[in-house]
């Protein structure tokens, strides 16, 4: 997250006493493809099309230019990440678009809802071309040990060139067209070249090495594209609705808030929504990444595309098919693959001038040193086709985007949101996250443990209270009013209710002013707490928080309050410290007794305590100062101003909060902790492939160079050097997709 562009999500850790925090508004910058061509407002009723046979990024810019020469054509964006894209068009079919696709050498197909089948994505032509290719070149190569007519061979060289070579030519062809620069041009090229100079097994090998890596390059990522798309498979195509007292199978697109769906055992849910009746068992992990189904009845919410396991149930529809959770997860990820991780822009602008300086370089091979004296211009020429073929910057360009893919891909199917490739990079290289207390590291529903005041005035002190906590949704008022409800004590007559911010509450109760909050309220009132010091001071050190209840003149009593660890906090931090993030910090209003009591539970190893809500604002930049690289983790619901300041906002809980889900840098679905370790290894291995990658490219290019001028490098190696760079930086990087929670 660039320091122009902080996001501001939401979390919890309550000050007692304060009043709910509005979310800041959030405005990305990170560059898009879509976004150099137009903002985004433009496209939202552009056309959608999977584009299959892009390899690298060079190849979008390539079709994105040939489509915007077509004068129907008003705005394209395509984007090699998610192999889509979208076009503002007048008076074309989709014929007409998927034929001037073909041109540029891809295959197209239009999408709608974002779905698609598995046919669209396969291109069949191209395969059948580079096997004929290989057969005609394995001919004239064996017919060569024979006593075949060299002419012949020739003619099978040829062929196989030109049946191998016809659709990058093609392509070649319009990205001259279009003004641009790429592989296909280069490769052209080379083969035109070598024919020309008589290497005719030359150039059929350098063609279809090249048709044949490409199809494996293709196919490699398809299979990243994939760990998204098989996401849209999992919510079912039709639901059984009530009608009356009759039930019918009805397309989930037909589907209207609101009506009764019925969810058999066994079944997946088509739709998001309420339970109206029944009780089940239900495997939530698409969605969330819990392992462990979770029990639904009356009023809980389910997800579409989680499995109903046990019971039958009724459930009201809440959203439609384009609004449910996995559908905004589909978006957010395919949002997110299409942003640009500073590394990835990097590359891409060394890449734009690599290659044209490197073409310039190979004519001034071709050209001078046969002027000078140095050599044959056969020599020379073979040597300038090597070198445009080693301009060819294919796995430098790939090394980035398709590692950022299968690490946001194999997140997702985790239960774990991550926004782009700018927040995987922040991710991996995060030294501290800091915790809010309540709700995150705690369950967020404290109880009261204790009442103290003089005898025989304890419900009295218990009514006062529950008078002025009635108009706070503070968890501690909460508790306080449960446990008053409990004991069937009734509040009191009470007005101009006032929420003291990060201290307490205070009321009019029967025309004396009462106050409701923690100790340093009063003392700031001038009240003595002498009598309660001992009290406090025990009670604290066992880890409750206390609420002293009072007037302008005295405290009447105390109650204590305690909030319990979640189960999952001691294991994802142990898991977060195994990852290597060097410090696991707690944020909290409570006091120092309860604040050291839970850090001493959950194994964090620093802590922050008595915080007002511009205080962890400054402890984030504290830790900031230290030279800390900070996340901050929360629940989605309060201390925007905290989650903004830090280098990384994580937000708890996303699947059930669509603000959550809208706004944080990273979403952890789940209402836990569980999947946090494994984001931020997934993190860091993205970074150390990605940098492996870069280092293996440019150490490949660098050889291939240095081997050009002593001879040692064929063109058909030159080529295998460029296309077996690429497939294995591709390999590579699929390794994300493989990686376990």
């Amino acid at each position: 997250m660039s320091e122009d562009e902080k996001k501001n999500t939401c979390c919890s850790d309550h000050h007692h006493g304060h009043s709910d925090m509005k979310l800041l508004p959030v405005i990305g910058n990170e560059e898009t493809a879509a976004a150099r061509a137009i903002s985004m407002d433009h496209f939202s009723e552009a056309a959608v099309y999977r584009i299959i046979g892009m390899d690298c990024s060079s190849c979008a810019k390539s079709l994105e230019k040939h489509m915007r020469s077509i004068k129907a054509v008003q705005e394209v964006s395509v984007n090699f990440s998610t192999g889509k894209m979208q076009i503002v068009q007048e008076g074309l079919s989709d014929e007409a678009i998927v034929s001037e696709v073909a041109k540029a050498g891809y295959a197209a197909s239009p999408l709608s809802k974002g779905k698609t089948n598995k046919a669209e994505q396969k291109d069949g032509v191209g395969t059948k071309l580079a096997v004929i290719s290989g057969i005609l070149l394995a001919l004239g190569f064996l017919g060569s040990f024979t006593s075949v007519p060299e002419g012949i061979l020739i003619v099978c060289y040829a062929l196989s060139m030109i049946i191998g070579g016809y659709r990058p030519a093609r392509s070649a062809f319009y990205a001259i067209k279009s003004g641009s620069l790429d592989m296909n041009v280069l490769m052209s090229v080379a083969a035109i070249g070598a024919a020309m100079i008589g290497e005719w097994l030359e150039g059929a090998t350098v063609v279809w090495l090249f048709a044949i890596g490409n199809w494996l390059q293709t196919n490699s990522i398809e299979k990243t594209r994939d760990s998204i798309r098989t996401l849209m498979d999992l919510a079912p195509a039709e639901a059984w609705v009530k009608q009356g007292v009759s039930m019918a199978r009805v397309s989930v697109e037909d589907v209207r808030i609101g009506d009764i769906m019925v969810v058999k055992p066994g079944e997946k849910v088509p739709l998001d929504g309420e339970v109206l009746s029944g009780i089940s068992s239900v495997n939530q992990a698409p969605i969330t990444g819990e392992s462990i189904p979770v029990d639904k009845l009356a009023g809980d919410f389910v997800f579409a595309g989680s499995v109903n396991e046990s019971g039958s149930l009724e459930v009201k529809v809440t959203r439609l098919v384009e609004d449910t959770a996995i559908a905004k997860i589909i978006h957010l990820v395919e949002e997110a693959q299409e942003k640009k991780a500073p590394t990835q822009a990097f590359v891409d602008k060394f890449a734009a001038w690599y290659t044209p300086i490197v073409l310039v370089l190979a004519l001034l091979v071709i050209v001078f040193p046969p002027l000078l004296g140095w050599g044959t211009w056969g020599d020379w020429f073979y040597k300038g086709l090597e070198l445009l073929v080693v301009a060819c910057p294919c796995a430098l360009v790939i090394s980035t985007p398709v590692a950022i893919v299968s690490a946001i891909g194999n997140a997702a199917r985790n239960g774990v949101l991550i926004k782009g490739g700018a927040f995987l990079e922040k991710a991996g290289a995060i030294t501290a996250i800091a915790f809010d207390k309540t709700g995150t590291l705690t369950e967020g529903k404290p109880q009261v443990s204790r009442i103290v005041a003089p005898f025989g005035k304890e419900d009295e002190v218990l009514a006062i209270a529950r008078t002025i906590e009635e108009h706070s949704r503070h968890p501690i008022a909460q508790a306080i009013l449960t446990y008053a409800d409990g004991k069937k004590v009734a509040s009191l007559a009470g007005k101009d209710f006032r929420v003291l911010v990060g201290k307490g509450a205070e009321a009019t109760v029967e025309g004396q002013t009462y106050y409701a909050g923690k100790p340093g309220l009063f003392a700031e009132q001038g009240i003595s707490l002498a009598a309660w010091a001992d009290q406090i001071e025990s009670l604290q050190k066992e880890g409750n928080t206390i609420v002293l209840i009072g007037n302008a003149r005295s405290v009447l009593g105390l109650i204590a309050v305690a909030d319990t660890i979640r189960d999952i906090s001691v294991s994802a931090i142990g898991g977060l410290k195994a990852a290597g993030v060097d410090e696991i910090v707690m944020l909290t209003g409570d006091n120092e007794g309860t604040a050291a009591k839970v850090a001493k539970q959950t194994g964090v190893s620093r802590y922050f305590a008595e915080l007002l809500p511009e205080d962890k604002v400054a402890a984030i930049q504290k830790l900031q100062q230290e030279g800390k690289s900070v996340a901050m983790v929360g629940d989605g619901i309060n201390d925007a101003p905290a989650l903004a300041t830090a280098d990384l906002g994580i937000a708890m809980g996303g699947a059930g909060t669509d603000t959550a889900m809208e706004t944080a840098d990273i979403v952890l679905m789940a209402d836990n902790l569980e999947k946090l370790p494994h984001t931020v290894n997934i993190s860091r291995k993205a970074l150390r492939i990605i940098q492996q990658n870069i280092w293996f490219s440019i150490i490949v290019k660098l050889a291939a160079l240095i081997l050009i001028f002593p001879g040692w490098l064929t063109l058909w190696l030159a080529v295998l050097s460029d296309t077996g760079a690429a497939l294995i930086v591709i390999l590579n990087s699929m390794r994300l997709l493989r990686m376990k929670s």
